[in-house]
């Protein structure tokens, strides 16, 4: 297998992901966080409660497919962290949503300030 073959089955996985899992990798990509931490950026995000028996079987999915990785902070604390291949998914995610969305010069310029922003 190339490595572009590698690369495109790798994003493959990433696009196959749902809503709820791809906002677990953004939450992720500011830094590595405990459950309880992407439990409460979830709800904020959601401005819903998010019930621990949907978050850590998703987290468990992340964890198998590689895209984080899960460390133990001490006996009942886990700490998740998103791996190269969550990064890339991630990137994937925003380069998509990005050709989709600016699609004129005007709309560039939205996306240029909304970055900017942030910096």
């Amino acid at each position: 297998m190339s490595e572009a073959q590698t690369i495109d089955d790798e994003a493959g996985i990433a696009r196959d992901l749902t809503a709820f899992q791809q906002n677990i990798l953004v939450i992720l990509a500011e830094e590595p966080m405990y459950g309880l931490a992407i439990k409460r950026n979830l709800e904020s995000y959601y401005g819903t409660e998010v019930n621990h028996g949907r978050l850590y079987p998703n987290l468990d999915d992340l964890v198998d497919m590689e895209l984080v990785e899960k460390s133990e902070l001490d006996k009942r604390t886990n700490q998740y962290e998103l791996t190269e291949k969550g990064h890339d998914a991630v990137l994937d995610r925003l380069n998509w949503m990005l050709s989709k969305f600016v699609t004129d010069e005007t709309r560039g310029d939205e996306v240029r300030d909304l970055i900017e922003a942030r910096l």
